[in-house]
């Protein structure tokens, strides 16, 4: 029930209620999107459930605003939202409030105020809480709440017996008996209250009856105190009479005066500080605000969280830590080890550390209670008048820690752990601290103290090459620099070659005490099965980094169990977040070792036909998703030849869209992983698969200018296709590399690549692919200046594009025509192609690019006729598309027709402009065909404003280019230009 005054504001449907709730159990703490998704839709949501989540919450902040708060209470937090706390009364937070307030009140022996507060804290509930949300977590939540409403009862019905109330307490008893029959406290105090009620019987045949019901239900006798309390009342044990309690007087002492009194003891448990240590100068800080967060007088306890892969140094920080501030806890420093990931031992319990931190604070062994609570109690009473800071290194889960954490008073605890502890609550805020790999200079820092700096700084190079080697990891760069320091004779370069080689690093990094493997092993045994075949499957891939569809292909499953299994691997510290790419996609990836390592394990446990299998799906995944942004990138153009019947996987048409919004971008944030998928699929011998990726890949390829990309990917899978003797996959790559020949001007090197594409082609009859070979031939003619050998090749792959219903290609000939008119003095002709052109683009959906082309011709055989309106109109048109697209190429050449055409209206300050930002363009692209364009255009702009110099140097550039890439046409234009420069110059002196 939310209420504003003695107003109730109306929550609705089942969906508001479960995200109220979920946000109530937080105040003041941001909860994710995706766990309120998780929750609502019990792990089935639906594509529109973020969307959904923001209507409900919108809901909530309306009807709240409705009845008056002015103030927002739900807050947008990323990544999700928070409940201020703030002038608001959370009944949860009362309730804790309250029943602190009564357990420190039977600490100090104040009965009745105890049961006054208890009181105050149970009358808040008005039934089970959270009645009508559902939801696993927060149906878990409503079940932890009802065992702390029922432990608070408990200690209520205890503290009533305590001032003697044992009559009034037997009907309510008797009923938490018959609601909670094997709740043994609950029935050992209405046993109690029996006896001391002069209804001795009744006591005993409660006792028998909860003996039946025990055996009855567990198959065991009751506890030790029941048992005790039956043997009691047998012999009217005086204990168990009533006595009256005694308020301690003014300035007395209780029982942890009392221990006061017999001197405290000041327990220094800390492990030696570690030797060596480098960095950590930001967690370091983070962790000194919980010292910072108790200030004068604070009866506050804080806790701190270090969390982070195994091997990150977590332990090292908190001993460090801590030894830092030992003055400032001058009544001791506990440490104990959980045990969370001991292959050797058993988690070390909380009642034993309990036992060892009472007798390290100064209890007696004999004090030291039997019971978890009483010795529980006992430590929180110890330490509520005392500053204590208390280590708890190795932690698991929360349960592990939940009995070691003070009530009150002004001690600190510091957790490590290699979870995320989402239970625990750190205070302050950055006293939760999570562990990366140290930077660079930190890693070579380390590795000097060990070594030795002057060994260290004769090998820089090295040096940072074996800290990356290391992954920059604490644990595996002291092993390095321990197998360093134990043999003088060995070189920093003889232990990286070590290093370097991938199947042994791990076996180098896991000798002597301290092992890299075994450090892993330790996690990874503790995943959940499916967490750690996705671990395992993982590692087979070359990728840097992935999304979630790629954890759903690898175990041929679901992409939101592939999404809820690789977070589970990050709060396990396996993988890490990268961050979210231009699709709004998170990316996640591996460190090296972590890679290795469920290489390893991959190798060990999935048969050789799984393994395959796994990163065929990926990789055909891959191919499916890249061919259909190819696709609407193109405007459905041919992505190579014909189809040859390349087995393809399918994807769900919804992720598919969210992932193809922008394909362009897709392909961007997916650049590295498309390039390790080829290398590594061409290894495998999946040729079809290698192929047809980098025909897909060349929108981006060509886009951004990214040759090398293009040249690695095209010559591995040229070499798989080679192998396999396929063809067509063949020819395909051999007509790439020839692309990028092009794009270099290397023009020999690419007619060679061309014509033998062309002759695989012919053997493979392939006629498509031949006419895409004959085009590419042609653009090469007309560079050359062979005009006629140019247009007779697009005349004759002109039909075959049409033939084969290839619009985009057709249109890519037809402006091909149009350039080779303009070239033969023929403008009109060249507008009539060119506008053939561009209506073929403009019918196919998408294909901006080949639109961009077809206008660009267009506006080009307007500027030949003199049309400058025209031209400037369609160069303009040409910019925004290209410029959409960032198409850094086509901005370049666009941007040069668009200056060649201000320039000739006369606007020569106008053109300069426009010619200086296409030159930057060219230059960041590094295409010298089109830079030496510009640079003569914008040496005759110069020598049109009279600045002869400069424009003589910008055509003589433009003259190096056009010889350096061997364009005769182009060498010609530009002497002349020069010529006539030199004229004009002569002219006007």
């Amino acid at each position: 029930m939310v209420t504003v005054g003695e107003r109730s504001v109306q929550v609705g449907g089942a969906r508001q209620r479960t995200i109220l709730a979920l946000l109530l159990l937080s105040p003041g703490r941001i909860v994710p999107v995706d766990t309120l998704v998780d929750v609502v839709w019990n792990g089935r949501p639906p594509a529109t459930a973020r969307t959904q989540v923001a209507i409900v919450i919108a809901a909530l902040r309306k009807a709240i605003k409705s009845e008056g708060v002015a103030e927002e209470v739900i807050a947008t937090a990323h990544p999700g939202y928070l409940l201020r706390p703030d002038g608001h009364v959370l009944d949860t937070v009362t309730f804790s409030s309250l029943v602190a307030q009564a357990e420190e009140a039977v600490r100090t022996h104040r009965p009745a105020d105890a049961a006054r507060c208890y009181g105050e804290a149970l009358a808040l509930w008005r039934g089970p809480a959270l009645a009508g949300v559902t939801g696993q977590l927060v149906e878990d939540e409503a079940a932890r709440w009802e065992e702390v409403r029922i432990n608070a009862y408990e200690a209520m019905t205890g503290v009533q017996l305590e001032l003697g109330r044992h009559q009034l307490l037997l009907p309510e008893l008797a009923a938490a008996v018959r609601e909670h029959p094997l709740r043994e406290r609950t029935r050992y105090h209405l046993i109690l209250a029996q006896y001391r009620s002069g209804r001795r019987a009744e006591a005993m045949e409660s006792f028998r009856e909860a003996r039946r019901q025990f055996i009855d239900e567990l198959g065991m006798d009751p506890g030790p105190e029941l048992q005790e309390l039956h043997d009691a009342i047998l012999r009217d044990d005086p204990s168990l009479a009533f006595e009256p309690p005694v308020e301690p007087a003014e300035g007395g002492e209780g029982a942890a005066d009392a221990l006061a009194a017999r001197g405290r003891v000041v327990p220094s448990e800390l492990p030696p500080d570690v030797p060596g240590f480098a960095g950590r100068g930001v967690e370091l800080a983070a962790l000194d605000t919980l010292v910072e967060g108790q200030g004068e007088g604070s009866r506050a306890s804080t806790v701190g969280l270090i969390t982070g892969v195994a091997g990150v140094g977590k332990t090292g920080l908190a001993v460090r830590w801590a030894h830092r501030v030992t003055e400032q806890y001058p009544d001791g420093r506990l440490f104990a080890d959980l045990r969370g990931y001991d292959e050797h031992h058993a988690p070390t319990t909380a009642g034993d550390i309990l036992s060892r931190f009472l007798r390290s604070l100064g209890v007696d062994s004999d004090d030291v209670p039997n019971g978890l609570e009483d010795r529980i109690a006992l430590y929180r009473s110890v330490l509520a008048e005392r500053r204590v800071l208390i280590v708890l290194d190795n932690v698991r889960t929360f349960a592990q820690i939940r009995p070691l954490l003070p009530g009150s008073g002004g001690s600190t605890v510091l957790v490590t752990s290699r979870e995320q502890l989402e239970q625990l609550v750190t205070w302050p805020q950055r006293g939760r601290v999570h562990l990366g790999v140290l930077p660079e200079a930190d890693a070579v820092e380390l590795l000097g103290r060990i070594v030795g700096e002057a060994r260290i700084q004769a090998a820089p190079g090295d040096s940072v090459r074996l800290a990356e080697l290391c992954d920059r990891l604490p644990l595996a760069l002291r092993i390095a620099a321990a197998r360093l320091a134990s043999k003088p004779h060995w070189t920093v370069r003889h232990l990286v070659t070590r290093l370097s080689d991938g199947r042994r690093r791990l076996d180098e990094l896991s000798q002597g005490e301290s092992q890299v493997r075994a450090s892993f092993e330790l996690s990874y045994r503790y995943l959940h099965k499916d967490a750690a075949r996705l671990y395992r499957l993982l590692g087979l891939l070359g990728v840097p980094d992935f999304t979630t569809w790629v954890g759903a292909a690898l175990l041929d499953g679901d992409v939101m169990d592939a999404e809820r299994l690789i977070e589970h691997l990050v709060d396990a510290q396996f993988l890490e977040v990268v961050g979210v790419d231009a699709t709004g996609q998170l990316r996640y990836r591996f460190q090296n070792l972590m890679r290795l390592y469920a290489e390893e394990l991959a190798r060990e446990e999935e048969s050789e036909e799984e393994r395959l299998a796994a990163c065929d799906r990926v990789f055909r995944t891959c191919l499916t998703i890249a061919e259909e942004a190819f696709r609407r990138e193109s405007g459905g153009g041919s992505a190579g030849t014909a189809d040859d019947g390349a087995a393809r996987r399918e994807m769900d048409s919804i992720l598919l869209e969210e992932l193809l919004v922008a394909p362009l971008e897709w392909f961007e944030a997916e650049r590295l992983a498309l390039v390790a998928v080829v290398e590594q699929a061409a290894e495998l011998g999946l040729d079809d698969v290698a192929w047809h990726l980098v025909v897909s890949m060349e929108v981006l390829f060509e886009s951004r200018n990214y040759l090398e990309d293009w040249r690695c990917c095209s010559e591995h899978a040229l070499e798989a296709a080679r192998t396999a003797g396929n063809l067509r996959g063949w020819a395909a790559m051999e007509r790439k590399l020839g692309l990028v020949e092009l794009r270099l001007r290397k023009l020999s090197e690419s007619t060679a690549r061309q014509e033998t594409a062309l002759a695989l082609y012919t053997e493979a009859g392939d006629p498509l692919g031949r006419a895409l070979v004959l085009s590419d031939l042609a653009f090469i003619d007309r560079i050359r200046g062979e005009r006629d050998q140019g247009m007779e090749r697009l005349r004759e792959a002109l039909p075959v594009f049409r033939t084969a219903g290839d619009r985009s290609s057709e249109a890519y000939a037809l402006q091909n025509m149009a350039q080779f008119a303009l070239d033969q003095g023929q403008p009109q002709v060249a507008v009539e192609l060119s506008q053939d052109a561009v209506r073929v683009c403009e019918s196919i959906k998408g294909d901006q690019h080949g639109l961009a082309l077809a206008t660009h011709r267009l506006a080009s055989a307007h500027l030949a006729l003199g049309q400058l309106e025209e031209a400037e109109g369609e160069f303009a048109r040409v910019v925004e598309i290209v410029r959409g697209r960032s198409d850094l190429i086509g901005l370049a050449h666009a941007l040069l027709g668009l200056g060649e055409t201000r320039l000739q209206s006369g606007a020569v300050e106008a053109a300069e402009r426009t010619f200086l930002e296409a030159l930057d363009m060219a230059r960041r692209t590094r295409s010298p065909m089109i830079e030496g364009q510009i640079r003569l255009s914008l040496g005759r702009a110069y020598g049109d404003r009279g600045d002869s110099e400069a424009g003589r140097a910008h055509i003589a550039e433009a003259l190096a280019v056009f010889r350096r890439i061997g364009s005769p046409p182009w060498e010609e234009k530009a002497a002349a230009a020069l010529r006539g420069l030199g004229e004009g110059s002569a002219q006007r002196t």
